[in-house]
């Protein structure tokens, strides 16, 4: 066509891989999920969130919410809403139970996703430490799941920061340096597993909680 203009579109493969996987794969609910959320729901009922008061569950939707939008399947969806289910609400009793119910693939992500079974808990950084070397040797679906919980904590971080500035470091065991120390190191860890879209959004909202710190 007379003075049509041609333009070449250089589009990076992994994107449109990426887009795909988001917008192609529909993952359908069943009642089993609802099943879980009413589960998750009682389990947390008394729990909230460090710092701000803010009912646990709010965290566990977040978190399923993020797992879901990056191609979840169900079992992973499930495993979102109950990933502190062992390690804050019984420990193997709880285990058991979410294995009677749901099933052995979503416990063994639920597990996959728990740092701590014991009470007492381990001290912060060997437990830290333990969870970032497992990462490595992570099924897909823990990985999934353990960066959408990351991804929603350090969100989380991040919009807090801005409104209460240094105090926020006052919630976590590891206190700030401790705390910067973990997130850093759970980007690089999930680096070496691979490259998605989570991992660098992950990997984003870290550095800009340290564009903060540094100030």
């Amino acid at each position: 066509m007379s003075g049509a203009v041609c333009y070449k579109i250089d589009i990076n493969t992994r994107v449109i891989s990426d887009y795909k996987l988001f917008y192609s794969f529909k993952t359908m609910l069943s009642e089993r999920f609802t099943t879980a959320l009413t589960y998750a729901t009682q389990l947390h009922a008394n729990q909230v969130r460090k710092g701000s008061g803010v009912p646990y569950v709010a965290h566990l939707l977040g978190v399923a919410s993020i797992a879901l939008e990056y191609g979840a399947n169900e079992d992973e969806a499930i495993a979102a809403l109950l990933h502190d289910a062992i390690e804050d609400q019984g420990g193997a009793a709880t285990r058991e139970e979410i294995r009677r119910r749901f099933g052995d693939n979503v416990t063994a992500i639920v597990d996959g996703c728990t740092d701590a079974d014991t009470t007492p808990k381990p001290p912060w950084r060997q437990r830290k430490e333990a969870y970032i070397a497992h990462i490595a040797t992570a099924s897909s679906s823990v990985l999934l799941v353990s960066l959408a919980d990351k991804l929603y904590n350090a969100q989380s971080i991040l919009k807090d920061y801005r409104v209460l500035g240094e105090s926020v470091w006052e919630r976590f065991h590891g206190g700030k340096e401790g705390t910067l120390w973990y997130y850093r190191a759970l980007v690089d860890a999930f680096r070496k597993t691979g490259t998605t879209v989570i991992i660098d959004e992950l990997e984003q909202v870290v550095a800009q909680i340290d564009v903060l710190a540094s100030k």
